[in-house]
């Protein structure tokens, strides 16, 4: 039965939604605001860092976006207001709507430092809802689709992002890598990626929305180290082998666990 409690969850995880796209258009530069690769003094353009995905990895926000548009327009209908799995995980992507909005922010405001303790909780916040998910799956195809699925998109996607802020924020305050070449710090970054995309084939029993967008990303860093600037070759081939590894890993575990369900 729905509640005074599941009204206010619904509305309040469309007004983050809204607050988002908000965030987005002025992170585009459509509102007069500096576009992301250009703001904070280039620190996150495509050519910054040795893990800096080219830029036509971007384009992704467009469909984790509409995933989580149409999230908001669905948890509002009347047979999913009082679904204990939206109860569950609504105040979750609420919080996450409302700190990919912060992010971009921080980044309009030249704040670099303040960016990476906001996305690093957004990536807790999106493991939590993404646990969540499989705590109390989905009742119907279409539910998967809209809620895991955009999710599970929305996870892998702030892994990559993650660690390409990071480095980011460490190449602008100059560090040197304690003497290291950076090309092993890029390569140690990509495997710690590439690590964090197996864990979540494990733990999710093979969900490939994740695996998809990880693995984009970190095909993007690979075309951007090999075919544009700052090249790298090592990063690159580790940057490819990593994409690879996620996508196969979270097939294998996908196909076995759908041959060990009883006839």
């Amino acid at each position: 039965m729905r509640e005074t409690k599941d009204i206010v969850r619904q509305i309040t995880v469309a007004a983050s939604a809204v607050f988002a796209l908000i965030g987005a258009f002025v992170g585009s530069g459509a509102a007069g605001g500096t576009p992301i690769q250009n703001a904070a003094g280039g620190a996150l353009a495509a050519d910054a860092t040795l893990i800096a995905p080219a830029t036509p990895a971007f384009s992704v926000w467009s469909v984790i976006y509409l995933g989580l548009i149409i999230y908001a327009v669905w948890q509002l209908l009347p047979g999913q207001s009082s679904a204990e799995r939206h109860r569950r995980l609504g105040y979750w992507i609420a919080a996450s709507l409302v700190l990919n909005a912060f992010w971009i922010l921080s980044i309009q405001f030249d704040l670099l430092p303040l960016s990476v303790p906001i996305i690093v909780v957004l990536l807790a916040v999106l493991v939590q809802a993404f646990l969540q998910a499989i705590a109390y799956p989905p009742t119907s195809v279409a539910d998967g689709i809209i809620t895991d699925a955009t999710i599970g998109l929305y996870l892998g996607w702030v892994c990559v992002a993650t660690a390409a802020n990071v480095t980011a924020l460490l190449v602008a305050s100059g560090f040197t890598g304690w003497g290291l070449p950076p090309e092993l710090w890029s390569v140690v970054v990509v495997g710690v990626a590439a690590a964090v995309g197996v864990v979540l084939a494990v733990v999710s029993r093979g969900r490939i929305s994740p695996a998809l967008t990880l693995a984009w990303g970190l095909t993007w860093v690979a075309v951007g180290r090999l075919a544009g600037e700052p090249a790298s070759l090592a990063t690159g081939i580790a940057a490819a082998a990593a994409a690879a590894l996620v996508l196969i890993v979270t097939i294998v575990i996908r196909l076995t666990r759908r041959k060990a369900l009883p006839a």
